[in-house]
């Protein structure tokens, strides 16, 4: 299951995502792979409605990918606001002191 979750989020969310990075890319495609992406960030987060973490309630590594990847909502320009367990997820994420001093090693956070 965990190489699932894992393949879920390489070839579905960050996959998705790639094509939103790319500056060239015009509005109309860009809307397209925002709404796949956003259908996408969805059931995820029905997935995470009865789940801590990806894996259920044990910490694995598909935590740190899925963390960074659904960070990247803001940049690429997509309201998560009404996914409600992503968003309990990152601050549950976000909330762990290894989580906290990787970000700010990497400059996210102050």
């Amino acid at each position: 299951q965990l190489q699932s979750w894992l393949n879920f989020i390489a070839t579905e969310l960050h996959k998705g995502s790639s094509p939103l990075f790319n500056p060239a890319l015009g509005d109309d495609a860009k809307a397209i792979f925002k709404m796949r992406l956003l259908d996408r960030l969805a059931s995820f987060d029905q997935h995470m409605q009865s789940n801590a973490y990806v894996m259920g309630d044990t910490l694995t590594v598909a935590d740190a990918y899925a963390f960074t990847i659904t960070g990247w909502a803001r940049a690429l320009g997509l309201d998560i606001s009404n996914l409600k367990a992503i968003t309990a997820y990152r601050e549950r994420m976000s909330a762990r002191p290894a989580v906290q001093a990787a970000m700010k090693a990497e400059g996210l956070i102050k």
